[in-house]
């Protein structure tokens, strides 16, 4: 088993010789649900690319860990660089799609209120659903050992995803259907540095406004094979394709 990883604001300054306090809602699951020990392996990160591995020196309280770190890994900036605009599923489902999508290893996620999308996020329960996103990401960075959590942004207009497909150096909106053109997703040109930019649309599909609007801005239409994905599941399907294509999983 590899050592867990617990996150903490800044390990700014943080070298040889230091001791690093772990409180909150993460020394309290470090202590009180883990329950680690003194002399046990743990990972310390900001969730920014830094980390610290260590030993737990004590274990006090409900939620006081003391770790003193001896190694000081860096998880570089990706090249290329993976964003996913996901437009919001029902239910749970948009949940389950930001942990895959981190597990496997996304940059950034942007959430999008696509024409067809079922569910809206509005007002508090709007800022709600979105905390749920980026508590998620964070959970699901710690659980598969990233030091560099993907950024979930704010929910997205169509126009707001265009102009971020217009400044993507390879931008693709995921689309089953031939009669629109799509091509297969595993045999595109992609760069080999930048920012590569995925639209997955909506259980009811993207409309023709919008494959226009994004095709206006450079986007092309890609498919991934012969099965339709849902939309909780595309993203990360496409995600592991191109890690794979860019050498990002060699």
């Amino acid at each position: 088993m590899t050592a867990p990883v617990f996150v903490v604001d800044s390990l700014e300054g943080v070298g040889p010789g230091s001791i690093i306090d772990v409180t909150g809602p993460e020394g309290r699951h470090a202590v009180s649900v883990r329950r680690l020990q003194p002399g046990e392996d743990v990972v310390i990160t900001d969730g920014k690319g830094r980390g610290a591995a260590g030993v737990v020196l004590s274990a006090s309280g409900k939620d006081h860990l003391v770790v003193e770190p001896f190694e000081f890994p860096v998880e570089p900036e990706p090249s290329p660089r993976i964003t996913v605009v996901q437009a919001l599923p029902k239910g749970d489902r948009g949940e389950l799609a930001v942990e895959t999508m981190t597990e496997t290893g996304v940059d950034a996620i942007v959430p999008w209120s696509a024409a067809r999308c079922i569910t809206q996020w509005k007002g508090d329960r709007g800022l709600k659903a979105l905390a749920k996103w980026r508590a998620t990401a964070r959970e699901a960075g710690k659980q598969s050992r990233r030091l560099r959590f993907p950024e979930v942004a704010d929910a997205a207009t169509s126009k707001q995803v265009a102009a971020l497909l217009a400044k993507a150096d390879f931008a693709a909106v995921l689309h089953e259907d031939r009669d629109y053109g799509s091509e297969p997703l595993a045999t595109a040109e992609l760069p080999a540095t930048g920012e590569i930019v995925l639209v997955v649309g909506p259980e009811g599909g993207v409309s023709p406004e919008e494959l226009a609007l994004f095709e206006e801005a450079g986007a092309k239409a890609y498919r991934l094979g012969r099965s339709v994905l849902r939309t909780s599941t595309a993203g990360t399907a496409a995600t592991a394709l191109l890690l794979g294509r860019t050498g990002r999983w060699s």
